[in-house]
């Protein structure tokens, strides 16, 4: 990739108009290397390292990053070798190719991302990052107290011990008990077993949230670009 000017890069970035991110130059707040930038700086996104505010800026252009509702049903594979539903379909065909950020279970539905940017990637899936998941978990039963504070406190699984960050019970659709809860892990379906294990089978589970990336309104089969904001939001949960 050629070299281009800073504040042009910055502002095909999503840092607002050319004369703001001469500003944010000007500020100081720019660094390429290391080193505080100065306003004619150029840059090469493939070999250089730009950080505004210490947050690591990706200004690859061919860099993708999408959020998609996953319906429930679909497995979280661009191509199945199975013929099941895959998340193909609902991606765009047009630009760069793209790759899911971990899985959701093919009964599960809610919040996936997708991006090419690999690095970003292997940390939001990383465990040691601790970049958080939010669910919301339809459940058969009515959850105690009990029940709650056990999945805090711990569930024993074959594969060792999970907790949730934070756990209450809230009202699910149509009345039905649910379980609103916060992992930092990512294990295969770890929070049916988890529920399982307490005696609270799930009927319905939805990521809410990975990081500070929520689902929203997007609808089942949606999905969307995510903004500069976002992007950078997701930097900093991963520790970038």
């Amino acid at each position: 990739m050629a070299e281009e000017r800073l504040q042009r890069a910055l502002a095909r970035a999503g840092f607002g108009s050319r004369r703001s991110c001469e500003q944010l130059i000007v500020d100081g707040r720019v660094t390429i290397d290391g080193w505080t930038a100065a306003l004619g700086d150029k840059v090469d996104a493939e070999l250089m390292s730009v950080r505004v505010d210490g947050v690591e800026v990706n200004l690859d252009p061919n860099v993708r990053y999408l959020a998609l509702h996953k319906p429930p049903g679909v497995v979280t594979t661009m191509r199945d070798p199975q013929g099941r539903p895959d998340i193909r379909r609902y991606v765009p065909a047009e630009g760069p190719r793209v790759f899911p950020v971990g899985r959701l279970d093919r009964d599960s539905e809610g919040l996936l991302l997708l991006t090419n940017d690999g690095e970003l990637a292997n940390r939001v899936m990383h465990p040691r990052h601790g970049v958080e998941k939010e669910y919301l978990a339809e459940v058969g039963g009515t959850p105690t107290a009990r029940q709650l504070a056990r999945l805090k406190r711990g569930v024993e699984l074959g594969d060792g011990t999970a907790r949730a960050l934070s756990v209450r019970s809230v009202a699910g659709a149509r009345g039905r008990s649910a379980v609103r809860l916060v992992l930092a892990e990512g294990r295969k379906r770890e929070v049916r077993r988890m529920l399982d294990a307490v005696g609270l089978p799930v009927t319905r589970l939805v990521r809410l949230r990975l990081g500070p990336i929520r689902l929203g309104r997007l609808r089942a089969g949606e999905v969307r670009e995510l903004d500069p904001a976002e992007v950078r939001a997701l930097y900093r949960a991963a520790g970038l």
